[in-house]
């Protein structure tokens, strides 16, 4: 079955980096559009960052433009997001998902989801 499993959440500090990955397997991981949402409590979950199947096109939340950069590697199933410059209000956890058809940023259009990892960025 479609399984995807995020790492590289953790605790920083504001202006810190961290880098997210997501390894898919059980699905044709090149033909799916990918992207990266995250919900912080209380939150409704919103899209980051979502990425063409080639990785040719990308798509970003206001909120992160010039901050975060996603990438993908196809023959290695894996997602990435680069986080930078991060901010307090960047807290949340973080979540990759998967969809064959669907390319942006509205989290009920995807079918397939991680567990999801924890960022926390303190001020």
């Amino acid at each position: 079955q479609v399984q995807l499993v995020e790492s590289g959440g953790g605790s920083v500090q504001a202006g810190g980096s961290l880098r997210l990955s997501c390894v898919g397997s059980g699905f044709t991981y090149s033909s799916n559009y990918l992207a990266w949402f995250r919900q912080a409590p209380g939150k409704e979950r919103e899209g980051v960052a979502a990425i063409s199947p080639s990785g040719s096109g990308t798509e970003y939340a206001d909120s992160v433009k010039g901050r975060f950069a996603i990438s993908r590697d196809n023959a290695k199933k894996t997602l990435y997001l680069e986080m930078n410059s991060l901010k307090p209000d960047d807290t949340a956890m973080y979540y990759c998902a998967a969809d064959p058809w669907y390319y942006g940023l509205s989290p009920s259009r995807f079918t397939s989801w991680g567990q999801g990892t924890q960022v926390i960025v303190s001020s």
